[in-house]
């Protein structure tokens, strides 16, 4: 008998027909011996619907209320799909994130969790019976509601099969997999049958979405398998494992990309110690994320600063930065007009040439590097937003990604 986790998301559940239709699904699965435990969203669009409705009432709505309201968006699945499952003559029972108390932080709207208690799970997979969990949600020590943020529900599927120690760990989705590229941007783009932890947290905070960056942090720190799978095949998804060696020879493993991003240049700062502190500093305590920083010397021991903020925030950003008094700051420029192309891969670590051939082929095609950002496994790339699409094709089929065998190192 396994334990397995499956998460389902909003697409998959976003009427009372796909819902029965993700009951069947897990019961079959219950039939073959198998204990079930299922995390599900909030249905399509209900999430921004009551985001929407708040902004009626409140322009800027109070975090913990807020989090009262968003959390009831998986109280209603949860309690249909265990109808569901009764209505098909099997047992249920559904757990909101206080009755399985999942303890998290305080810090409403984007709370993290701290501890789980599986007894109440536990207890109902002795009495064979589905356990139906809302994901996205917790509760602090002092009993206040709170959610995890956007991607929650995957965070919370995770979490759960970490403390249960699950087999294995199922992400259902609207997609059959993780695949090398976007398949809505370039048409070649080919499912990837097995990926590393390491390679799907740089293609999660690079700009994919098929998985949240905290759900693959965690099944990493504790070794939980994640499949990622589609909700309306029954075809194998994508594996997130585990590197091995196979896994360490292929060159490169996605190609990814992010329109969420601005660049903002201060020109002419005084090269001096804490001047970096002094601009950044502010800006963190907006609550605003720096992505990548270029810092490019002049002559005469001045500097020019150059970062990334998410598009959001750049006219925050920009009005943060041109309040301050910076010593010898020329000018204040920016766009947010850009887009950040990444490729990923384990295999880069131990192979030379593949950022050269990122430049090269960007060169040929006439795009401009604006910035670039490397780790051992990954280059990215800032470039004018207008030229992402070309970029992609262009960067996919030089390392021949669509191929079934895409090229390794010997």
């Amino acid at each position: 008998m396994a334990l397995i986790v499956q998460k389902f998301g909003g697409t998959s559940i976003a009427t009372p027909e796909k819902i029965k239709a993700v009951a069947e699904r897990v019961l079959r699965r219950q039939k073959q011996g198998n204990q079930m435990v299922v995390v599900l969203s909030a249905m399509a669009g209900e999430t921004n619907r009551f985001i929407d409705m708040a902004r009626q009432i409140q322009e800027s709505p109070d975090e913990r209320e807020m989090d009262v309201l968003l959390a009831s968006g998986e109280q209603v699945t949860i309690a249909l799909f265990a109808m569901a499952v009764k209505a098909a003559g099997y047992d249920a029972v559904s757990l909101l994130g206080d009755q399985v108390k999942i303890i998290t932080d305080g810090m409403h709207t984007k709370a993290r969790i701290k501890s789980i208690d599986i007894t109440a799970i536990v207890n109902n997979l002795r009495k064979n019976k589905v356990v139906v969990v809302a994901g996205f949600q917790g509760v602090t020590e002092d009993d206040d509601l709170t959610t995890l943020g956007r991607g929650g529900s995957d965070t919370t599927a995770v979490a759960l099969a970490a403390v249960l120690r699950a087999d294995k760990c199922e992400i259902f989705t609207d997609v059959e997999g993780v695949y090398t590229t976007d398949p809505g941007v370039y048409a070649a783009a080919r499912k990837i049958d097995r990926i590393t932890y390491d390679e799907m947290l740089e293609l999660s905070s690079l700009g994919a979405k098929v998985l949240d960056i905290r759900a693959v942090g965690l099944a990493k720190r504790y070794n939980v398998p994640l499949h990622v799978r589609s909700t309306f095949t029954e075809n194998e998804g994508t594996w997130v494992v585990e590197e091995n060696k196979n896994m360490e020879s292929v060159l490169v493993s996605g190609l990814t990309y992010s329109k969420n991003e601005a660049r903002i240049t201060i020109s002419k700062v005084h090269d001096i110690p804490g001047i970096a502190a002094k601009i950044f500093t502010p800006i963190s305590e907006a609550g605003i994320i720096v992505d990548m920083i270029i810092q490019n010397t002049r002559a005469g021991e001045m500097t020019d600063m150059t970062f990334t903020v998410p598009r959001l925030d750049y006219q925050k950003s920009l009005n943060i930065i041109k309040n301050l008094e910076i010593a010898g700051a020329g000018h204040v420029s920016g766009s947010d007009s850009i887009a950040k192309i990444s490729i990923v891969g384990v295999g880069m670590r131990n192979h030379t040439g593949i950022a050269t051939t990122v430049f090269r082929v960007l060169a040929e095609e006439g795009i401009n590097i604006q910035m670039i950002s490397t780790s051992e496994i990954k280059v990215s790339c800032v470039i004018d937003e207008k030229y992402t699409e070309l970029a992609i094709r262009s960067l996919h089929d030089v390392f021949a990604l669509g191929d079934d065998n895409p090229p390794t190192i010997e």
